[in-house]
């Protein structure tokens, strides 16, 4: 990830890239004698591959028509690729986007690539908090931000509606999720597509200043997720027990138990949702305000896209007080089914303590900014903003962060009042449709494998039969018809043509014995067979003159 971070030339960059997806198989199936693992890392080996054939289009794309594979150098100039971009519409270039936003779907999780995220969870959950925080989906949105000149404004808007769709998609997901992993896979995915979205609003500095700053609090949340596992998984096989550890339906009153681990949950949960006085708020805020600043110039149509971000924001409040409550507040839930369980929790020694109380303090605003609501002020945003991208104040710099605060407030108080107070399971009814396409996950797993994966497996059967049936059998019927043949070969040499040199042998054999029969070394014996040979030939002459 660090070679991906620094390297200019392209084919450097795509062989890191490569290996920064190679290294996230091995880890999603570190548990290999596990097969769910196994089928996840095999699933995001394969889904990133089709993001890899994209990139390597792009590359070759650009190489041909440029002749050059440094990065820089395809900026610079009068012939440079933005000068392309700008003056003219060129079908190779469209295609070489499609390349880089298919690579970036891929490794960042947008939609139409994203399911292979949430089942990366069978990796170790330090796994998942590495992948989520620094390397993986991070290098998909880095590649935007290093060739974000190439894109024209359609192919822009195009990244805006994708990541916009993505962000609201995702955060339905996570509504309805019970592993608490999943759910902050899912909360991943929506806070990709609001980078991808801010990409496609001209909001490129925020979109950076949001991969950065999401790292350190999902990294937290992450590693908090793995203590609570770690803990039910002990009390799990301490009671020997058949649960989930990762099901918040059975956790519950841990925030006693873990004091140290529940404030670092809640301020990661804060920074996550966007509320003041964290690094979150800064950088989320900077890609709302310029995403209703881009929409505001254009149709009517495009205020959709900043309007669903805000309604994204409502639903990420919700689903992370549904996560801390279901986990920290209450009673343990695994009590009602198993009253006799035996409860021993511990946070653990320094060594967990101590990255969570670091992450924490990064999730805060000072570490951005001295200024608690002004995303301009950072110096993160100051030092990625593009030259000649200054930013004007306006009413929307007032009013959005104002609404979304409130709003984000509204859906925590809400979300709090329907899981604590009133001790309901959900708000909504499980029967209907729109809760049983979040908790289906929309359907795209289902869809994929019905489309695509039945199908290729159906293809590959038959490739399989074929090769069985057909081609193996061909050559298994030359082999056995060359069999016969050498099988009458052999016979036709041992019985025809060794039988007739044997009959041959046996003759001229025979013949020697017999005339072997007149040497016998007697003399007389000599003289009696000449006269008996002279007799027969004058009798034979006598009888031949008769005749």
């Amino acid at each position: 990830m660090l070679a991906l971070v620094v390297i200019d030339n392209m084919v450097l960059f795509y062989v890191f890239w490569e290996l920064v997806g190679f290294s996230s198989y091995l880890l999603i199936g570190f548990w290999f004698t596990r097969d769910k693992a196994v089928q996840a890392n095999k699933k995001a080996f394969i889904m990133n591959r089709l993001g890899d054939i994209g990139l390597l289009i792009a590359i070759i794309s650009l190489f041909a028509h440029f002749h050059t594979l440094d990065i820089t150098q395809l900026f610079i100039g009068k012939d440079a690729l933005v000068t392309v971009v700008n003056n003219s519409f060129i079908t190779w270039q469209y295609i070489a986007c499609a390349g880089i936003f298919l690579a970036v779907a891929a490794k960042s999780a947008q939609f139409p690539l994203h399911t292979w995220l949430p089942d990366a969870m069978e990796g170790p959950t330090s796994v998942s908090a590495l992948i989520h925080a620094a390397t993986m989906v991070a290098a998909g949105v880095f590649l935007l931000g290093r060739v974000y000149p190439m894109f024209n404004s359609t192919e822009l808007t195009i990244l805006a509606i994708i990541g916009c769709f993505t962000a609201f998609m995702a955060a339905t997901i996570a509504l309805t999720q019970n592993d608490l992993k999943r759910i902050l896979a899912y909360s991943t995915i929506s806070q990709l597509g609001y980078m991808v979205m801010a990409m496609g609003v001209g909001a490129y500095s925020s979109s950076l200043f949001h991969l950065i700053t999401h790292a350190f609090f999902k990294c937290l949340l992450f590693l908090v997720a793995g203590i609570v596992i770690h803990q039910m998984a002990h009390i799990r096989d301490d009671n020997q027990l058949d649960i989930d550890p990762q099901n918040i339906l059975n956790m519950g009153g841990l925030q006693k138990k873990m004091p140290l681990t529940f404030v670092v949950a809640v301020i990661g949960s804060l920074a996550l949702i966007g509320l003041p006085f964290t690094s979150g708020y800064l950088s989320k805020d900077g890609i709302l305000i310029q995403a209703f600043e881009w929409a505001k110039d254009k149709n009517d149509i495009y205020l959709l896209i900043p309007l669903f971000a805000v309604i994204t924001i409502f639903l990420t409040a919700f689903y992370v007080i549904r996560l801390i409550v279901k986990v920290f507040f209450g009673d343990m839930r695994l009590l009602e089914k198993h009253p006799a369980t035996k409860v021993h929790i511990d946070e653990g020694g320094w060594q967990y303590k101590l990255p969570l109380v670091l992450l924490a303090i990064c999730c805060l605003f000072p570490f951005f900014s001295v200024n608690p609501v002004g995303y301009v002020h950072s110096w993160l945003f100051t030092g990625l903003s593009l030259p000649g991208n200054s930013i004007e104040e306006s009413m929307y710099h007032t009013v959005i962060p104002i609404a979304v605060t409130i709003l984000s407030l509204a859906a925590m108080y809400w979300t709090y009042t329907i899981y604590n107070k009133q001790k309901k399971a959900t708000p909504f009814s499980q029967t209907a449709f729109l809760f049983r396409l979040a908790a289906n996950e929309w359907y795209f797993d289902k869809a994929y494998n019905r489309l695509l994966v039945k199908p290729v497996l159906a293809v590959g059967r038959s490739v399989f039969w074929f090769d069985r049936k057909v081609i193996d059998g061909f050559i298994h019927l030359i082999a056995k018809t060359g069999m016969a043949l050498s099988k009458v070969a052999a016979w036709t040499d041992q019985h025809i043509i060794d039988g007739f040199l044997t009959l041959l042998t046996d003759i001229v054999q025979g013949i020697g014995n017999f005339a072997r029969k007149f040497q016998n070394g007697k003399v007389q014996y000599y003289l009696f067979s000449m006269l008996v040979i002279i007799l027969a030939v004058f009798t034979f002459i006598l009888l031949r003159n008769e005749i």
